[in-house]
């Protein structure tokens, strides 16, 4: 199951019906909400980053070579701090991030880190975080 499709399917069985499938839709649909954050640093503690709330969409583009508009190839959610390291902590399915240091694959919990900055190598393929927002349609308790 790719990025996108865990969101959706998380998503539709908790009773989102207007979910879009791919991860360029799915920042649509936020920002079309209204309720999205840019985030142009690179810096883990960025004021960007204040309003991040657990259950927010996240999203980055360049994790692989993709001519679309917008150019979003990744997505997430967010699930907070971990208790025990205070390190922020992500769900979704990815292929090869890590979590406590450990290389993961497929839906699982990963550490919620910044892109380094791009080498030199293939600009095309350099993971920006892009930025968060809430889930449309999502009610705080």
């Amino acid at each position: 199951m790719d990025c996108s499709g865990f969101i959706y399917y998380l998503l539709r069985e908790n009773g989102f019906e207007d979910v879009p499938r791919d991860s360029s839709q799915q920042y649509v649909w936020v920002r079309k909400a209204g309720d999205f954050n840019a985030v142009l640093s690179r810096k883990e503690d960025s004021f960007e980053l204040d309003a991040l709330k657990p259950g927010d969409l996240l999203f980055w583009r360049g994790t692989y070579n993709i001519d679309r508009d917008p150019p979003i190839t990744h997505t997430m959610i967010y699930l907070g701090r971990e208790k025990r390291t205070k390190k922020r902590v992500m769900i979704g399915s990815s292929d090869g991030r890590t979590y406590d240091g450990k290389q993961r694959w497929g839906v699982s919990v990963f550490d919620f880190k910044m892109p380094p900055p791009p080498n030199s190598g293939d600009a095309k393929i350099s993971p920006v975080f892009v930025g968060y927002g809430r889930i449309p349609g999502l009610v705080e308790e």
